[in-house]
């Protein structure tokens, strides 16, 4: 199915065209529908598959890029959310229902990352970045256990929403920011010395400068929702031309200049809940959004959610 380019494309500043933003396909593409809710994309390279969840269905789904095929790749899989790959390709997922971020082993056994804060258990991990370091952050809104939809429904232990760092060599868990309505998506810059995390709760986007001892300042507001109603920050990417990408939920997704200008939009048929870029040249945006998972090559080419350097490695066990 696709659509004309003036309406996946919607251009609210020069640098948006001049980007290349609006390059590429003139429609969206559906790889597949059928799914409750969809969230967690995530393009793993040595499968040419995208891993996906399908939180309220509690499995996760992956369709093959060669093929076109969509089969389970996990069912009863804690209602996870987010997923991304550590420096080693394997699998970091977060697991709303289970209230822990876990890796798959390469293979195919599952490593309990973080589950607990100073002997508290978590609310319900949402999504998850990969530093150089080999560190592992992460965000814990209530979602999970606000119902039994996405979770269990279960009363806060910690009695906030933060963000964690889990240490590299002590597993140590440890709060690096807090003062959140619902933090959600987060990713690093290019250098690694930013933190973007969105705020589904409160509308906004926070940019934290990250001290070499893994610490954080205190948050600034990158971008705002503003007067745009329909939109909610979820999830967010960037590009390699430092544009932000942001699921925005009924408004689409939206893209950001550098300096924080809401620049363009892409119009998507459902709520978007989640992007990844992926492809052979990491140039296709996956999208979840509402019941299905849709893709548009780009004109503008993504980043590894590994980040910049990132080693080579076997990707996770199937």
């Amino acid at each position: 199915m696709t659509s004309e380019r003036p309406v996946l494309y919607e251009s609210f500043d020069d640098r948006f065209r001049a980007g290349r933003c609006m390059n590429g396909d003139a429609g969206l593409e559906v790889l597949y529908t059928g799914c409750r809710w969809a969230e967690g994309p995530l393009y793993v390279p040595a499968w040419r598959q995208v891993i996906w969840s399908d939180i309220p269905n509690d499995r996760m789904l992956r369709w093959d890029e060669e093929t076109g095929a969509v089969s389970v790749f996990r069912r009863s899989a804690g209602h996870t959310n987010g997923n991304t790959l550590d420096r080693e390709g394997r699998l970091v997922t977060c697991e709303q229902g289970n209230r822990r971020v876990t890796r798959t082993e390469h293979d195919g056994t599952v490593t309990v990352l973080a589950d607990r804060w100073q002997g508290k258990r978590l609310n319900s991990p949402n999504d998850a970045a990969v530093r150089s370091d080999g560190s592992i952050w992460f965000s814990d809104p209530d979602f999970g256990i606000t119902s039994d939809y996405e979770g269990h429904r279960a009363e806060s232990e910690i009695g906030s929403n933060n963000v964690y760092r889990v240490d590299p060599s002590t597993g140590g868990v440890r709060l690096v920011a807090d003062g959140f309505g619902a933090p959600n998506g987060l990713v690093f810059s290019a250098d690694e010395r930013r933190l973007f995390v969105s705020d589904t709760g409160a509308g906004r986007i926070r940019v934290f400068d990250v001290r070499d001892d893994g610490t954080l300042s205190d948050g600034k507001v990158f971008a705002e929702t503003g007067p745009r109603a329909a939109a909610r920050f979820d999830n967010i990417r960037f590009d390699d031309g430092g544009r932000l990408w942001v699921a925005a939920m009924d408004d689409g997704v939206h893209c950001y200049d550098p300096d924080g200008t809401l620049i363009g939009r892409l119009e998507i048929p459902e709520a978007a809940a989640n992007i990844a870029w992926g492809g052979a040249k990491r140039n296709r945006l996956f999208i979840t959004a509402g019941t299905s998972l849709y893709s548009v090559v780009m004109g503008v080419t993504g980043t590894h959610p590994a980040g910049p350097g990132r080693r080579p490695g076997a990707e996770p066990a199937r």
